[in-house]
């Protein structure tokens, strides 16, 4: 091996150190949005869970925007998500 070699192996595995300390970073240090429950946003099948009477959780709505069907979505945003039949809610809703 010559000087160019052992450099370029020390710079891969210093590259590779460095990596896996970013990817070791504990998970309370990688913070991850707060999310809520937005019912009546939903597409069919695509609920993340509880859809009310006669399904049993996620992907398990039979009708786009059922207001007793939710998806998670970022804290804030709900009530801003404007779908065909009116904006999501906080709650279920009749639909």
């Amino acid at each position: 091996m010559n000087a160019n070699s052992i450099a370029r192996l020390a710079g891969l595995a210093l590259t590779a150190g460095v990596a896996a300390g970013l990817a070791s970073t504990p998970a309370a240090a990688q913070k991850k949005p707060e999310m809520e429950k937005c019912y009546g946003i939903a597409k069919a099948g695509q609920n993340d869970c509880a859809a009310g009477p006669g399904t049993s959780c996620a992907g398990t709505s039979t009708r786009d925007y059922q207001g007793n069907a939710w998806k998670l979505v970022a804290k804030g945003t709900c009530i801003k998500t404007e779908t065909p039949k009116g904006k999501g809610s906080l709650t279920a809703i009749k639909r």
